[in-house]
């Protein structure tokens, strides 16, 4: 692991205000009784060693004159990071939705590892809950699912290959500012070197270089652009810090059925189903969405095969055009399906990239400020990330991982995001809104199953269950299946358990 962040990861902590955290979370339940806090921690504690970086704090540069550097944590306390409450009887989803918004709400603290664990007994259903966050310096979202498979198991019995550290962890001794300035500096003044091996290795191959470049300069060219036309919405307003938390879900096969029916990705039907929900919520507030074209900002894993388990971000981004004029659910999944086709072949991913490794070689203090200056501008209105989790049940001592919901950040002036991740036959639409712009969060949760029903329906192919969970405690499972070339809906309400 290199101790040093990356230009991707340091942005991270330069986007970060009072108003807009930049930790990424999950809320996830399981079956059964929960196991006892002492328990619980102990086993954490025996798998830190696979997962270094989680006993690590960052330390900073004096003036700013590198980006941070990760280093052991002297004063490593696992009753700090990994937390216990309960929640008051009756252990409703209203109940948890609200915890879960509280503790997302809380910004991490700086100077100790940047990461908490929090066992939630109580819940009703014989269920309990862990709502865990990190900072997005130090995961994205597929790494994050690969430190999820690393702490749980496969089978209701532990592996034996995590039954403990193969010795007592000592902390290395912390370095301090002057040392840590004096790196910097040195690290500053060997850079040029290396940028002049690089630039001879170039003039090897003079025109594959030209081609590259040029190729690289219009892929950036084409995120860049892509990046300006975001239109202004009520989504995007001054937010605050607190937050609220709704989930719908569904059947991953109703997905795959709907992409094979009406073509396009999984991902693509999260997107024209995102596109329909807002649709649904503008319209029902009175606003116009005549012509609206919203953008989203997808994030996607260039992290290699042999890069899993790896820590920090290995991202890149498309900006995606939602099309929240159209109320035809085929036709929306049409264009979303035609439009990410003409995307991927405009290279904006490629360019994005690039963009990002820029940082890299960027002054901290420039880098900081180009972060800054992006948190002002409206190149996107909302997040909407997709991220595949495992197709198979976990276990955590002994108790079957029942479903996990993402939680994702808001940036400044963004008072919506969608998080989704799929987990055995299941998919998970996480909504994270600002507590006062998205008062009625639980109507776009509500919006959002409304337009997976439809294009359910418009495919043919229900077999599944959508479900809704939100702050305000209402659950709703409806049945959407196909009879005879045609869909029927039955709902109902149920507890959670139910």
């Amino acid at each position: 692991m290199s101790d040093r962040l990356s230009g991707l990861d340091s942005s991270f902590l330069h986007l970060e205000r009072d108003d807009a955290h930049m930790h990424v979370a999950s809320t996830t339940l399981f079956e059964g009784p929960p196991p006892r806090y002492t328990e619980f921690r102990d086993h954490i504690a025996s798998r830190l060693h696979l997962v270094p970086r989680v006993r690590q704090k960052l330390k900073f540069v004096p003036l700013g004159q590198g980006r941070p550097r990760w280093v052991d944590d002297p004063h490593l306390n696992l009753e700090y990071h990994v937390r216990h409450t309960s929640l008051p009887p009756p252990g409703s989803v209203e109940q948890l939705c609200n915890l879960a918004a509280r503790i997302f709400s809380q910004r991490l603290d700086r100077d100790k590892p940047l990461w908490e664990l929090w066992l939630v007994e109580g819940i009703e259903g014989n269920r309990f809950a862990i709502v865990g966050k990190t900072h997005h310096c130090l995961v994205d979202g597929v790494s994050g699912v690969d430190i999820i498979t690393v702490l749980f198991d496969m089978d209701r019995e532990p592996s034996p290959a995590f039954e403990g550290p193969p010795e007592p962890w000592v902390a290395r001794p912390e370095p301090t500012s002057p040392q840590v300035l004096g790196e910097a500096l040195l690290e500053r003044a060997v850079s040029p070197r290396e940028v002049a091996r690089s630039f001879r290795r170039v003039l090897r191959g003079p025109r594959r270089a030209l081609r590259s470049a040029t190729d690289a300069l219009a892929a950036a060219g084409t995120f860049a652009f892509a990046g300006i036309a975001a239109p202004d919405t009520p989504f995007n307003v001054e937010i605050g810090p607190h937050r609220r938390f709704a989930w719908v879900e569904a059947s991953l096969d109703d997905l795959k059925g709907i992409k094979d029916e009406l073509g396009g990705t999984v991902n693509d039907v999260v997107l024209a189903a995102v596109a329909g929900a807002l649709g649904k919520y503008l319209r029902s507030h009175g606003h116009s969405t005549a012509g609206l074209e919203m953008r989203a900002m997808v994030p996607i894993s260039v992290r290699t095969a042999d890069q899993h388990g790896d820590l920090g971000n290995k991202v890149s981004s498309m900006m995606a055009p939602l099309p929240v004029w159209c109320e035809d659910p085929t036709e929306r999944m049409r264009i979303v399906t035609d439009t990410m086709g003409d995307l991927k072949r405009s290279k904006q991913a490629v360019g994005a990239t690039l963009m990002t490794q820029l940082a890299d070689f960027a002054p901290p203090t420039i880098a900081g400020q180009a972060a800054r200056l992006q948190s002002r501008q409206r190149f996107f209105n909302l997040v909407v990330t997709n991220v595949p989790g495992p197709q198979f049940p976990l276990y955590l001592l002994g108790r079957k991982m029942d479903r996990v919901i993402p939680m994702v950040p808001l940036a400044k002036r963004q008072a919506l995001c969608v998080g989704i991740m799929s987990y055995d036959g299941k998919i998970s639409f996480g909504l994270i809104g600002d507590y006062d712009a998205m008062a009625d969060l639980e109507q776009l949760a509500g919006d959002l199953e409304a337009s997976l029903e439809e294009l359910v329906k418009a495919a043919g192919s229900g077999r599944g269950f959508l479900r809704r969970f939100s702050s305000s405690g209402r659950y709703r499972e409806n049945a959407v299946r196909s009879v005879n070339g045609s869909s029927a809906g039955e709902e109902r309400a149920e507890s959670p358990a139910g």
